[in-house]
């Protein structure tokens, strides 16, 4: 990290203090601090024997509660009349929900057992200004109330200050690989065994196991049987004495004597799960990397092996010219494996989402107004990931520095809350 860098940071973490500093102060926040909206906690509203928010007008009451348990989230209502249960059907029950953005949901209520049902689910994030209007007998009843979670305003010239970006969500393409591993191989087809043209004693071998060779060097000497004339065995490829199995005083009998192999172009075999098959094809690119650690290598996917491997792998077979050895046989290399693009209608910058409650979110940008939008996720490469719900097309969303919004949010005490 350079000087530069060190500096917004220290500078993002010293603006972060000052707005939670604000924020806790019995003043009114500065122009320049930013207001977190909690929930309310239980503490700040009275509470019915369901563990509801009990609204009260005169003897008439309402408890009501979301209720989230093995179903999806849904207004549930009991109706008293001085703390005694009314019959459900003398009471008609209406709750408008106006979310950020001045989005409207409007839920009726039907009888179920004991209590009144809401028709609509209550989607997440459960942060609305609420209004309850229940009739009975002729009566209106009407309350007001606030509910907020995952939200905090902060100013233009604070988001400014810590470098808060947002982008507009909206179609992308994913870039889409296979991950894998394998072992570095030497490539067969830059080894040559060799053997006696005649066959005859070995006189000599000029080479040991190991040494480098040049194409035409001297490898060793024979005396054909024959012709009891000597003749020398060369080295048909430059390369390293890989296998010898050749003395002086020997009979060649026909056997290989020496092999020579190139050891700068070799294999990578890599293991392709029975998953990722269709995913792969001759020809992908392919980067790989030594477990070890390193710089990256670039190559495709000249076949596979006609046998499958252990945990029945497909051996993927890529040819690598190793030109400064680093890829020695017995290598054990990480890779990945370009399986095409896909284009998705909702995506996300990666760098966007953070952790909340049980979920991975982002933040809408609402005006001053950030706010918890809970995904759905689905496909991803390296910088976006697909969204199938949870959030609309076209939203504003924090992409950098998501997490002081996130740090805002959580120092306000929020809870989930009903």
């Amino acid at each position: 990290m350079n000087a530069a860098t060190n500096a917004r940071v220290w500078q993002s973490c010293w603006l972060v203090l000052a707005l939670l500093l604000a924020a806790c102060g019995g003043e009114p926040a500065a122009p320049t601090a930013a207001t977190s909206e909690g929930e309310a906690a239980a503490a700040d509203y009275p509470r019915g024997p369901h563990n509801g928010r009990l609204l009260q007008d005169g003897d008439f009451a309402i408890e009501l509660a979301i209720f989230e348990t093995g179903v999806p989230p849904e207004f549930h209502a009991w109706p008293t009349l001085s703390s005694a249960a009314l019959p459900l059907g003398n009471v008609a029950l209406k709750v408008t929900l106006t979310r950020l953005g001045n989005e409207t949901n409007i839920i009726g209520f039907n009888p179920a057992g004991d209590y009144l049902r809401g028709d609509a689910v209550v989607y997440e994030p459960h942060s609305f200004s609420v209004v309850v209007e229940a009739t009975h007998q002729g009566s209106l009843h009407r309350w007001t109330y606030d509910s907020f979670e995952g939200r905090t305003r902060i100013t233009p010239e604070l988001s400014r200050a810590l470098e808060i970006e947002t982008q507009i969500a909206g179609p992308a393409v994913l870039h889409q690989s296979v991950e894998t591993h394998g072992t570095i191989t030497a490539n067969t087809d830059y080894t040559r065994q060799i053997t006696a043209r005649f066959d005859g004693v070995i006189k000599n071998v000029q080479v040991s196991l190991g040494d480098r060779v040049a194409a035409g060097a001297t490898l060793a000497t024979l005396e054909s049987n024959e012709s009891l004339r000597t003749y020398s065995i060369t080295a048909p490829i430059g390369g390293v004495v890989s296998h010898r199995n050749a003395n002086p005083g020997e009979q060649s009998d026909g056997r290989v004597l020496l092999e020579i192999t190139d050891p700068v172009p070799v294999w990578a075999e890599l293991a392709i799960f029975p998953a990722d098959r269709a995913a792969v094809q001759a020809g992908s690119m392919v980067t790989i990397t030594p477990a070890s650690g390193g710089d990256a290598v670039t190559g495709t996917i000249a076949g596979f092996a006609t046998e499958v491997g252990a945990a029945q792998t497909l051996i993927a077979r890529v040819a690598l010219a190793n030109a400064d050895g680093r890829f020695a046989p017995g290598t054990f290399v990480n890779a990945s494996i370009d399986s095409g693009d896909i284009e998705v209608p909702l995506a996300v910058s990666r760098d966007g989402l953070q952790a909340f409650r049980d979920f991975t979110v982002v933040f809408a940008k609402v005006g001053d107004d950030y706010e918890v939008r809970m995904l759905e996720l689905g496909r991803q490469d390296a910088d976006m990931i697909e969204v199938l719900g949870g959030l609309k097309p076209g939203t504003e969303y924090v992409s950098r520095n998501s997490y002081i919004i996130k740090a805002d949010i959580e120092k306000s005490g929020a809870s989930h809350d009903h």
